[in-house]
């Protein structure tokens, strides 16, 4: 009886030997492929060396690392005060006729500014460094670029401008708006000394000379 067993339980173990001998060879196949793949890795990473061939390390040198500089805040809030202050200083009530001098073009000298330099500044002197034009503002517009326009000059050094008001033409009734309003705003300022209706060759009655702080 025990031999038919026998003959059953060998031929059960033929299809077990056949798994594992498939299962020998789909391992040995996959150590092959991951064995494919690495060297496939290592020469994708050495492309430069195998391409270029054997090098010499450059000798080392000290460096120095600067720190980059950080561009300067812009002082937005400040500038936008001073603007405002600008707009509150230049008052348009001030009665500047008492302050002109009553001559044929209504100049303005400070306080101890001679006539000399008056007559000077009309004769054309000092030379223009500057000019601010003034047409197709309005008024708080042509304030405000006033009263920056005086003080940029100033603070540059510059000596002797130009404003340019206009004649009017373009204006209702031809009637020059500016003109008055320019006078009253450089009076108010400190950096002016003296204006003058500029010459016929700078302007005429649609622009102002005006000269700036400085030794005469």
């Amino acid at each position: 009886m025990s031999k038919p067993e026998t003959v059953r339980s060998l031929a059960d173990l033929k299809p077990l030997a056949r798994e594992l001998a498939a299962a020998r060879l789909a391992a040995e196949v996959e150590r092959e492929r991951l064995a494919a793949v690495m060297r496939l890795a290592e020469q994708e990473r050495r492309v430069f060396e195998l391409t270029v061939g054997p090098v010499t390390p450059l000798r080392r040198v000290d460096r120095v690392l600067h720190e980059r500089e950080l561009p300067a805040p812009e002082p937005r809030q400040r500038e936008a005060d001073e603007r405002a202050v600008l707009l509150q200083a230049l008052s348009d009530e001030i009665d500047v006729d008492t302050l002109l001098d009553t001559d044929e073009t209504l100049s303005f000298r400070r306080e101890g500014i001679g006539l000399e330099v008056v007559r000077k500044l009309r004769r054309g002197h000092w030379a223009l460094q500057a000019q601010l034009d003034l047409h197709g503002l309005r008024r708080d517009g042509a304030r405000e670029a006033l009263g920056q326009f005086i003080q940029d000059s100033a603070r540059r050094g510059l000596r002797c401008v130009r404003v340019v008001h206009g004649k009017g033409h373009g204006s209702p009734g031809r009637e020059p708006v500016l003109k008055g309003r320019v006078r009253r705003w450089l009076v108010q300022k400190n950096e002016v000394l003296a204006f003058v209706q500029a010459r016929a060759s700078d302007g005429g009655a649609g622009a102002l000379i005006v000269l700036l702080a400085g030794t005469p």
